[in-house]
């Protein structure tokens, strides 16, 4: 199996990914220009040289005149001083009367294939070179001659390609400086810009491999979303490993004295001969294995509850379900009888069903083992919030337990009736779902349950 190299594997960065694709705009913006400049140059050098033709053309239209029933024809020389300007062009002309001969100049120097107008500027080709040219129509209107004179001015394109190379090389040597300038400001603009993210890099590579504290650097707006998910999750991983941290020493801790004292009592039963202590040692041994079982049901427990609060899809849930499948699984394994008391219409909140059910079995384990028959379950609908709630007849929680609540092994140690982590797993579900953990003591007993945001339907 092949394997990427390190560059390759951790992608390319994001000031390379931008450095090539402002190269790739500039260029194309460079080359595009260009297009614009040449053809800007050729138009130019066009227009000044159409002039002069157009010029030279009106100057000897100017000099056609009718005498005794004549067209006659007086070139004048500043018409071709003027095209001289052009030194390396030549110049030809055609002038045609109106008989349609051709009075004087080159009879075959060619007119514009289109005679749509009088006047045209056209390109053709004569004696094997490019010329342009300039056809001008005169109207005579004497009472001895009438009818029109064409005056055709040419003249080779050497110059005026010359003229628009020059000035096509002039605009692109600017755009190109002003390319490279513009190249090496957006490099540098983008250095100042990415300067954010190499101090979060910093930042970052700076720490303890164990410190999770949120990231503080100084950012623009668009870093500081980054730095914030970086801080939410390493929020999140902290949470996981806490949580993690907790159970493996409340697991270390508080397993290891009761499998002492199970084996202890072992050796003891394998040494005892009377059959009445032998039995004593049984029921302890039994005891003990009840307790160590519950406190491993709810050390696993608590951690399904910490891995799914990260985990775990919030959904809808109707909350008098939940009551009624904690009810039935915690009557499952107990013989007293739990009453169920449900609104008749459906209690909506947003949360996790498996957390809250374990919630419920807990405190409903609790009011089982250390209430007073009857065990109720109910759920009630409030101004702005459900609350399920474990009622019994028994004095409650003692007073000076009661600020501590939800705290882990609050109670008095690990026997068969308590393991001491059934409230600290109700706290940490009431965490993750925004709830509150709450409790009442009066005249009918003792109550404990969740209040929980509800969700109008």
């Amino acid at each position: 199996m092949s394997t990427l190299a390190p560059e390759t594997a951790r992608g390319q960065s994001i000031a390379y990914r931008l450095g090539v694709a402002m190269v790739l705009i500039l260029v194309m913006v460079v080359l595009a220009s260009i297009v614009a400049a040449t053809r800007f140059g050729q138009t130019a050098s066009d227009e000044t040289f159409d002039r002069l033709l157009r010029g030279a053309a009106l100057q000897i239209a100017e000099r056609i005149s009718v005498n005794d029933g004549r067209v006659v024809v007086d070139l004048p020389v500043s018409a071709f001083e003027l095209l001289s300007l052009a030194r390396s062009d030549r110049v030809f002309y055609r002038i045609i009367g109106p008989d349609g001969q051709t009075m004087t100049g080159y009879e075959d120097l060619p007119l514009p294939r289109s005679n749509a107008g009088a006047d045209a500027i056209y390109d053709a080709r004569y004696k094997n070179t490019g010329i342009r040219a300039v056809k001008l129509t005169r109207l005579l209107a004497e009472r001895s001659m009438s009818g029109q004179v064409i005056i055709v001015v040419a003249q080779t394109t050497r110059e005026r390609a010359a003229l628009a190379g020059s000035i096509a090389t002039n605009a692109v040597l600017i755009i190109a400086a002003a390319g490279v300038l513009l190249l090496f400001l957006a490099l540098l603009v983008l250095r100042v810009a990415l300067k954010p993210l190499a101090r979060v890099e910093r930042a970052i590579l700076a720490r303890e491999a164990n410190d999770l504290s949120p990231i503080d650097v100084p950012a623009p707006q668009e870093v500081a979303v980054l730095v914030a998910a970086i801080n939410r999750f390493m929020g999140r991983l902290e949470n996981r490993i806490e949580a993690m941290q907790n159970f493996v020493a409340d697991a270390a801790h508080q397993i290891r004295t009761p499998i002492t004292a199970l084996r202890a009592q072992a050796q003891l039963a394998l040494e005892e001969k009377d059959p009445e202590r032998l039995e004593r040692l049984h029921r302890r041994l039994y005891a003990r294995s009840v307790g160590l079982g519950r406190l491993a049901d709810q050390l696993l427990s608590r951690a399904l509850i910490a891995h799914r609060a990260d985990t775990a899809l919030r959904e809808r849930i109707d909350l008098r379900r939940v009551a009624l499948e904690a009810e039935r699984e915690t009557r499952a394994v107990s013989d007293q009888a739990i009453n169920v008391d449900l609104p008749d219409e459906e209690v909506w909140v947003e949360g996790d069903a498996v957390s809250l059910r374990e919630a419920v079995k807990n405190l409903l384990n609790n009011a089982v083992r250390h209430g007073a028959a009857p065990v109720r379950v109910q759920v009630e609908r409030r101004e702005h919030h459900a609350a399920i709630m474990v009622c019994d007849r028994g004095s409650g929680i003692p007073e000076a337990l009661a600020a501590r609540i939800g705290e882990r092994f609050t109670s008095d140690g690990i026997s068969p009736d308590s393991a001491g982590l059934g409230l600290s797993i109700v706290a940490s579900v009431a965490a993750m779902h925004g709830a509150r953990l709450v409790h009442r003591k009066d005249a009918e007993g003792f109550a404990i349950g969740l209040e929980i945001p509800m969700i109008r339907s």
